[in-house]
């Protein structure tokens, strides 16, 4: 079994599933039990200015240049894995040869992951496979690019392959959308960098969507059935028709591409309370506050139908499409990542990410950041698989990267 395959069964075992509705940073003591982990690791290969922030959850290194290289180019993972489907009690199983069909995860449940629902899956015919018991996510997004860069950093220095300087970190949160609050710029210390997290081989990203979560609360008044009318008014219900009244074509499960979306995420209540939960994507900026101004305006007209102050709305922006940091100096990154791909036998697929990174808050605060794949598919679900050929040859593009 290979180094990055060893690391990254190991760590998808950890628990490290971050939390919405927490508001301790990091959102749960869980993620530390990662973090040490890396910690003691880094400590015992050798790497240099190694560094555990106990308070926030951060993990940092480096590996000093060979010949005299200048610069210093860093490589970024989040630890922390999504709220949406559990990561306790993790089983990872690895596949050594698919075969191109269905997938049995779970006989006893009947949880299959089937060819047909995913077909990309078949392009890996012939590849090792890791998956799950189909009770839980994998973890992949983003313990393969940590798995990846603890490996490249690994080989840099205990292998004789010329490099600059390389900075790593280790994050927490990154899931829910807090990953770099508290990333220390100064001691992380360099020029430029790349997350590692995105999906499949050949992922390289420079646009992100523009991000906002949006809380919208109903404030309705309750009587007895019996006499509600002209009286209740049902926060419930009004609730569903706030929801109905937004664009239903700009629902995630109905774009794609460069598509944008209004996304209810959570809806509950009752007939004197309800709260609906939001996000707000968007590649263009000016689309992204077209958006943002329609839920504005959804309020204000059910608070005109209903009463003042029946429905209130929060809008709070969490990143911003990288883009437009990356383009105007820095498409050097992007062309010496497609340049060390090619190199390796593997076909760049440029696109637009339809999500974000920590990347595009760190490209914001002057670290310029785009995005590597990993080699994982369906994150953030029980249908989660990574390919662990693909992992391999990541490890190759992070070290071809470091010569840059």
């Amino acid at each position: 079994m290979s180094e990055v395959t060893e690391r990254f069964l190991r760590y998808v075992r950890i628990d490290t599933q971050s939390s919405e509705e927490s508001e301790t940073h990091p959102s749960t003591a869980k993620q530390h039990d990662l973090a040490e982990l890396l910690y003691e690791e880094l400590v015992g290969m050798g790497a240099e200015d190694v560094y555990y922030d106990r308070e926030n959850c951060y993990v940092y290194a480096a590996v000093p240049a060979s010949n005299g290289m200048e610069g210093t180019l860093g490589f970024i993972s989040h630890m922390d894995t999504s709220p949406e489907t559990s990561g306790r009690n993790v089983k990872p199983r690895i596949i050594e040869d698919y075969d191109g069909g269905d997938i049995v995860l779970n006989a006893e449940q009947g949880i299959v992951l089937r060819a047909d629902t995913y077909p990309e899956i078949m392009a890996y015919k012939g590849q090792r496979l890791i998956v799950t018991d189909g009770t839980t996510l994998l973890g992949a997004d983003d313990k393969a690019g940590i798995a990846e860069i603890m490996t490249a950093v690994h080989r840099l220095l205990t292998e004789d392959i010329s490099h600059r300087r390389i900075a790593v970190a280790f994050t927490p949160d990154e899931e829910i959308g807090a990953g770099t609050e508290r990333f220390d710029m100064e001691r992380f210390g360099a020029d430029y960098a790349y997350t590692v997290d995105g999906g499949k081989l050949g992922e390289l990203e420079y646009e992100t969507f523009n991000a906002a979560s949006a809380v919208v609360e109903i404030h309705g008044v309750n009587v007895h059935t019996g006499e509600a009318k002209g009286k209740m008014i049902n926060a419930a219900r009004i609730a569903a028709e706030y929801e109905g009244i937004l664009p239903q074509e700009q629902k995630a499960e109905f774009t794609a591409g460069r598509d944008g979306f209004i996304q209810l995420m959570s809806i509950e209540g009752t007939t004197e309370y309800a709260k609906l939960s939001y996000l707000i994507r968007d590649h263009d900026r000016a689309y992204f506050e077209k958006k943002k101004r329609i839920m504005e305006q959804t309020a204000e007209l059910l608070s005109l139908r209903y009463g003042e102050g029946t429905v209130d709305i929060t809008i709070k922006d969490t990143y911003f499409n990288m883009r437009e940091k990356i383009e105007p100096e820095y498409m050097f990154l992007i062309d010496n990542a497609r340049e060390c791909m090619e190199e390796l036998g593997i076909e760049p697929v440029i696109q637009p990410i339809r999500g974000g990174t920590d990347g595009a808050s760190l490209s914001f605060r002057g670290l310029p950041c785009p995005n590597l794949c990993t080699g994982g598919h369906n994150y953030h679900g029980r249908y989660e698989y990574c390919c662990a050929d693909s992992m391999e040859k990541i490890v190759e593009l992070l070290l071809k990267l470091s010569a840059k």
